[in-house]
């Protein structure tokens, strides 16, 4: 299991400070398992990992058809629709192994011409897939990229075949997207009404993907399952990782520190930051409340970011995630010439260089003002990334409970929807249009 440790921010805090937090982040915790606080008609994620077993079935058996009829698949979605995925594959993929492989790409979480004029070179003739994520079916960017890839697939495939490259993940009943599947034929999966994009990954909107690309669905299933038992239920004490952990973030959140730096000394973590990033960001930032969420891999970073991270203004903590055992193994070569001055690491695996690199960092940071809390993930597996996501899902529910805002919508998204649509003319904007105009001349 993954597990917490808060020594590092230890001299920042005293222990009365912490109890009376953990006591809170206890009661909004059961506010939440009962249903009764803010946005408790989106709670699905929580029961998510005791009942979609039951249609992983159907997910393998999809993702295998989609595997063998084409040797890429295009998975188009923007946010939680994507992330999710995004974060597991680019954690579980070597990054240099093409052949063989089937290639997972992504599209729809971008408006650059550029992007998808690349993408439509590198599909070329060939056959594709489409893996088209929307409730609706009218979310702008997913909503582009489907009519541009569709088109494609259709030129490749034929407008009398295309509909078997097609799935969609959408809504049971109603929207856009439900509409044309029916229309056109395309086999379906459902998102469900009570999840919201950034808790989806265990959904189709996740697990279709994840499978696609080869990896193990039904592992991840299994961390988030035993994630449930250690953090949603029968743990009403201080020890539930989850609880220290959303009462740790808020305390150093009181006392001024209003950035959280999610640091990983693996590359192949970044997209699970990027992910962190939306769960957080988008669950809390309202009402002129938040944690203001970034994310750094060291030891690249600590070349740049480093510096500011120890020695700049001191509003921010890190939070690590240290991956205790690597899935492959690499060991420094012993050399006769010791000109580049390692030889004192000659023969050691990499892991371990890496991991005295993550504690010498730690300390510096806290000796520098910087709290830091670890999260220790015993290896970067499907298992305990399924553990890590639902750690942190309902880690951001309780400290969304502990500021008092409501985890679970996203009001501020919709501001750039409508200005962004004003300024392209769609029908109903136009009065706005015309005010929007005149303010983008006042500034030049």
């Amino acid at each position: 299991m993954i597990s917490i440790d808060t020594t590092g921010i230890s001299s920042f805090i005293d222990e009365d400070e912490i109890r009376a937090v953990k006591t809170n982040a206890l009661r909004q915790l059961a506010l939440l398992r009962e249903g009764k606080g803010q946005g408790n008609d989106f709670l699905g994620w929580m029961t998510l990992p005791d009942s979609i077993e039951e249609h992983i079935s159907a997910i393998k058996t999809c993702a295998e058809r989609l595997r063998n009829q084409a040797e890429v698949t295009v998975v188009i979605g923007i946010g939680g629709s994507y992330l999710g995925a995004k974060a597991v594959m680019e954690a579980l993929a070597d990054p240099f192994r093409s052949e063989g492989a089937h290639k997972v790409v992504f599209a729809g979480h971008t408006l650059s011409e550029d992007y998808h004029s690349s993408l439509l070179a590198f599909l070329g003739k060939r056959k594709f897939n489409i893996v088209v994520i929307s409730k609706s079916g009218t979310t702008t960017e997913p909503a582009i990229a489907f009519r541009i890839l569709r088109d494609q697939l259709i030129k490749n495939s034929g407008k009398s075949d295309y509909a078997r490259f097609v799935v969609a993940v959408t809504d049971a009943r109603k929207g856009a997207l439900r509409d044309l599947a029916g229309k056109e034929g395309y086999e379906t999966f459902v998102i469900p009404d009570d999840v919201g994009g950034r808790y989806s990954v265990l959904t189709p909107v996740g697990l279709l993907p994840i499978a696609i690309a080869g990896f193990d669905a039904e592992a991840f299933i299994k961390g988030m399952k035993d994630m449930t038992h250690a953090t949603r239920e029968s743990n009403d004490n201080f020890s539930n990782i989850a609880i220290i952990y959303a009462a740790a973030r808020n305390l150093l959140y009181g006392k001024g520190y209003s950035t959280e730096i999610l640091v990983s000394f693996e590359p192949s973590l970044v997209y699970v930051a990027e992910w962190w990033k939306q769960l957080f960001g988008e669950s809390e930032g309202k009402k002129g409340k938040g944690i203001y969420p970034s994310s750094v891999i060291f030891t690249t970073d600590l070349h740049s970011m480093g510096q500011y991270i120890q020695d700049g203004e001191r509003k921010l903590f890190e939070t690590m995630i240290s991956v205790v055992n690597p899935r492959h193994r690499v060991e420094v070569p012993i050399a006769n010439d010791d000109s580049d001055g390692i030889g004192f690491i000659a023969g050691r695996r990499l892991t371990e260089v890496n991991h005295k690199a993550e504690a010498g960092t730690r300390l510096a940071h806290i000796d520098g003002g910087v709290p830091v809390i670890t999260i220790k993930l015993p290896q970067a597996d499907e298992y305990n990334l399924g553990q890590l996501m639902y750690f942190f899902e309902i880690s951001c529910a309780v400290s969304g409970y502990i500021l008092g805002i409501n985890p679970f919508d996203q009001p501020g998204v919709e501001s750039y929807k409508k200005n962004m649509f004003a300024l392209l003319g769609k029908p109903g904007y136009e009065s706005e249009r015309e005010r929007l105009e005149k303010k983008l001349e006042n500034h030049g």
